[in-house]
This record gives C-alpha cells, structure tokens and sequence, in this order.
C-alpha cells in the first residue's frame, strides 16, 4: 500500500509540475508526465565561444582564436586573461536568465567551447585528458540560474576540440592544426567530453538535452567544402554514434540532440538512428518562411518518427521572426533563438553598446595606423566587458515581441 502511494504521489507531483527528465514520444518531445513541450529558447551565442561579427571584427578577425591573438598582441597575455575572465563573468548572469523567463524564454542553449573544459590535445601527455574546473563551475552556475526559473537548459558543443567545420568562424577552427575530422586524439577527447559532461549532470532534470555538434560543416567526400553535397557523412555519423554510446554508459536519461552537416542541414547517411531518445535539429536562416522552407525535416519526422527541433535561427527582421516561429509552432517545432547579445545589435533582444575606445582600437586591428597604448586599450576591452552586463546592454521590447506575439 505504501509503494503504492508513494507512486501515485510521484506521478501527482509530475502531473502538477511538470517536472522529470525530457524524453522523446514519437515525434514529440514530453515530459515526464507525458504532456507535449515547445521548446521556446534562446541561444548565449558569443559568451563561451566569440565569433567576430558579434564584436564587429569578423572582417579582420573572425574565429576566437585570431580574436584573442590580436587582444594579446595590444595588452599581452596577463592582461589579455584579466579581460577574458571578465567577459566571462559579465556576458551571462543570473539577472540575464531571470530577463529571459520574464520575457516569456522557457529554454536556454548553451554554445560551448571545449578549452573552457579541458586542454587542447597539443598540451596533454600521452593522450590523457585532463579537465579544467573553470567550464563545469560556470556551466553549474548557469543551471542553477535556469532551475530557479524552471528552465531547460541544452548543452550544445559549439567548438570541438580541433574544430568541426571549415567556417572557422563558428567553431574556432584553426587550419594549421589539425581538425577534429583529421585527428583520432580530438576525437577521442570530444567523446570523454561528453562522457564527462553526461556523467556531472545525468540526474538533473532541468537539463532539457546535449546536443552533441553544433553545425558540423565539412567535406568527406564531396566537393563542396562545408559538407553540403555529402551522400554519406559516414565520420559524422560514426563519431555521433560513438558520443552517444559514451553518453549511454553513464546517463539513460536525457535527449541526444543531433545535427546533420553543411551546418546541420544535411543528414545525407545519418539515418538509421541508433538510439530511441533522439531529437533531430535543423538550422533555418534567410529564407522564406514556407512550409516547403522546412518540408525535409518534417518528412524525417514522419518517415523516422522522431522529433524535430529549430536549434538555430535568427539574424533578421521582426517581421522574418514573427512568421518564422508561427511556421515552426504551427507544426509543433521548438525553437531557439541566436543570439542573446551583440555589439550594436539590431536584430537581437538585446544590443552591447560599443565604446569609443573600443571603436578606435577595433579601426587599428581593421586599418593599422598608430597602435594604442596598452593602458588605452585595456582600458577600452574591459570597458568593453563591463558593457555585456545585462544592466548596461539595450534591451529590444520589439524584438521580444516579435517572438511571442
């Protein structure tokens, strides 16, 4: 009699709540009492991995790596560190996840960058892997924000270790190393990543999903360097088979959210899924937004009864988002947005407000000319940072409106 009520109890709390890990139901996503969740999220685009044109130096500087280069190269290396940490700390806070459930945000997606979490191959020995506590504490922080306003939270690994795609700008890609395709060791490493990460977090339920590779973007066999025209993606769906199985020996409990290539759009040889608790993502930027826009994943859906998930879109109008989320709504697609901020941003919720001193440093990496000092530039970086603190940036009301309207 006491177990049964202990179950009765347990199911009441689920019903009334809603709480209990994400799972996949057909071609539903559903939580744990089994009612059908839209995922409306936002993506922290540039906070853990920078990417230029969100700085406004994707023209001269595009992946994080020439980004931080440059920085080093005005203030040097200590310094260079004192700003980083600094971005960190201020570029997502508990004031900014607190804004998004306000606004009506009901998810978040968290774009990684591997470093934060454990060196690059070239500084382990013999193979190893080693971690770095700074990634997971931040990563924890941000979870706890997200539970205390009953908000999923998806990993996303947005920069692999050796970078997946030739658009370096996105996953910090850096061409004179080898790639996470061209290398057995990062490979090896990005699974125990992901074993680790699944290991930290298998229990908690406010971790809506881990979706393994952002936008893979590369060309096996074919001729079209970002993987557009593959046939088979065999490495791609090799090295997500293996992720997963890696994540399977620790955790049976969350989504695995998937991505095909030509930045996650081709899932030429993906199919059959191998496991039952999968999400397909599909990214949709400039484009019309027509049924026909989305009609290949909604045939996978159908054919492969499996959910499907807009884990990226953005960068337009409000009127371009107002009618992009009506289509994916109106077929019962979640989405989440990108990104949250950008320097002098128009198309986002919010805009980061550029400094004149950062301008006048950002027109010497552009033009060259007379180097600023290093106080000078310091002093316009950390500037900088102070104005990604969600009290200082430009909040965008039509923007939010746009998308719940």
């Amino acid at each position: 009699m006491k177990n049964i009520i202990l179950i009765m109890f347990v199911s009441l709390c689920a019903s009334v709540f809603g709480q209990g890990f994400l799972h996949t139901d057909g071609q539903k996503i559903v939580d744990a009492s089994g009612q059908n969740i839209l995922l409306r999220g936002l993506g922290l685009g540039g906070w853990m991995v920078q990417e230029g044109y969100m700085l406004q130096t994707g023209a001269f500087a595009g992946p994080q790596h020439v980004i931080k280069e440059k920085i080093i190269n005005l203030i040097g290396e200590e310094n260079t560190n004192v700003f980083y940490n600094a971005y960190l700390a201020n570029g997502i806070t508990k004031r900014d996840i607190d804004s998004l459930a306000s606004w009506g945000f009901n998810s978040v997606r968290l774009p990684m960058h591997y470093n934060l979490y454990t060196p690059p191959i070239e500084n382990e020995i013999d193979g190893q892997n080693s971690w770095i506590e700074k990634g997971f504490a931040i990563t924890d922080s941000l979870l706890q924000w997200c539970t205390d306003n009953k908000m999923y939270l998806i990993l996303d690994l947005h920069a692999t270790p050796g970078g997946q795609g030739n658009d370096a700008n996105i996953s910090d890609y850096d061409n004179t190393k080898p790639s996470l395709w061209e290398s057995e060791a990062n490979q090896k490493k990005m699974i125990a990543f992901w074993k680790k990460l699944a290991n930290r977090y298998k229990d908690n339920q406010w971790i809506g999903g881990y979706d393994i590779i952002n936008e893979p973007n590369w060309n096996f066999t074919g001729t079209n360097k970002n993987g557009c025209d593959e046939t088979s993606n065999a490495p791609l769906r090799k090295l997500m088979v293996d992720v997963t199985n890696a994540i399977r020996e620790v955790d049976k409990n969350h989504i695995i959210i998937i991505e095909g290539n030509c930045w996650g759009n081709n899932y030429e040889g993906i199919f059959p899924l191998w496991d039952d608790n999968i999400v397909l993502s599909f990214h949709k930027y400039w484009n019309y937004n027509t049924t026909k826009s989305i009609q290949k994943m909604l045939d996978y859906r159908e054919q492969y009864n499996v959910p499907i998930w807009l884990g990226e879109s953005g960068e337009n109008s409000n009127v371009w988002f107002k009618d992009a989320i009506r289509l994916v709504e109106n077929n019962n697609i979640g989405w989440a947005f990108w990104p949250m901020k950008k320097v002098e941003n128009i198309a986002g919720i919010t805009s980061v407000t550029k400094n004149p001193k950062y301008e006048s440093v950002r027109q010497y990496w552009k033009n060259g000319g007379q180097k600023p000092t290093v106080e000078f530039a310091k002093k316009a970086l950390m500037q900088l940072a102070e104005n990604y603190k969600m009290e200082n940036v430009t909040v965008k009301p039509d923007v939010i409106d746009a998308m719940f309207r």
